[in-house]
């Protein structure tokens, strides 16, 4: 069985920023908590616990110890808020992601209806929504746009959460102008789409084209990994989204060639390899010789 890995995966220039910044905080000795998981991907987590990072679920645990905001950011209120309390803030927000949060910002004071097309539970939407001043509607799928009212503002900016694919990203646009462009005078689109998840997405469509099976490995909670599972079956291949090698279930490979393997912008390289030796120990000891 040949096993081929997508030719974008693994960490971001975002993801490694955030680890890398809190390793060395770490390494000073200094007791430093992080305000929810650095990133979607319990290995992570867990790795940097082991270096004294604790995971912390609001600032009344912080207990003076520095506070790193993670690689999703925060809204304003919470740094302001950290920093009334004293806390040394460590600020390792993605920088693609402080690019959204500041975009919201200037087109709420430029006066602007801003629609955040996202997931308004996941962490950096609230954030980009904090920096908006709560001045902006989030819209979870393009559905949702038939459900807004018909008094909105004529100036309207559109963002995306930055893990969106750029199909799903058009289509939202597309079907904005069909059904409110009779109520539009000014439309600003904001494209805020990351670049190192929209490579990984074209890869692992091209992947998909080339193999039988697909392994899609990150955190549960990755929203950019479940867009590559998603567009791996979109493109017909079978496709199994995982975070541990001990997942994959042997008769995963029954009667398959090419597997392929991807991974999510959040997911370690220990984690990639982990899959492919997995693979390739159930190759060696399911197929005869």
């Amino acid at each position: 069985m040949e096993i081929m890995r997508a030719r974008e995966l693994g960490f971001c220039f975002g993801v490694r920023r955030a680890v890398e910044m809190m390793e060395q905080e770490a390494a000073t000795g200094l007791p430093i908590a992080s305000l929810g998981s650095v990133v979607h991907n319990p290995q992570v987590v867990e790795r940097l616990a082991e270096h004294g990072v604790n995971v912390i679920t609001s600032l009344d645990q912080a207990d003076g110890r520095r506070l790193a905001i993670t690689a999703h950011g925060v809204g304003p209120a919470v740094l302001h808020d950290a920093r009334e309390r004293g806390l040394t803030v460590v600020d390792t927000t993605c920088p693609i992601v402080t690019r959204a949060q500041l975009w919201a910002k200037r087109m709420v004071e430029k006066g602007f209806v801003l629609l955040v097309y996202g997931d308004p539970d996941h962490k950096e939407v609230r954030g980009i929504l904090g920096w908006a001043g709560g001045k902006a509607i989030t819209l979870r799928d393009e559905t949702e746009l038939d459900a807004l009212p018909e008094a909105l503002p004529s100036k309207v900016a559109v963002l995306a959460q930055t893990t969106h694919t750029e199909a799903k990203f058009a289509s939202f646009i597309n079907r904005l102008l069909i059904s409110r462009l009779h109520r539009i005078s000014e439309l600003r689109v904001i494209n805020t789409l990351c670049n190192a998840t929209t490579g990984q997405q074209a890869a692992v469509y091209e992947l998909a084209r080339r193999v039988d099976m697909l392994i899609v490995a990150g955190g549960r909670e990755s929203a950019n990994t479940r867009h590559l599972a998603e567009i791996g079956a979109e493109a017909g291949v079978p496709t199994y989204q995982i975070e541990t090698a001990e997942e994959i279930d042997p008769t995963w490979l029954v009667g398959i060639d090419r597997a392929g393997i991807a991974a999510g912008a959040s997911t370690p390289d220990f984690v990639i390899d982990s899959v492919e030796a997995r693979l390739r120990d159930i190759a060696a000891t399911t197929i005869a010789p």
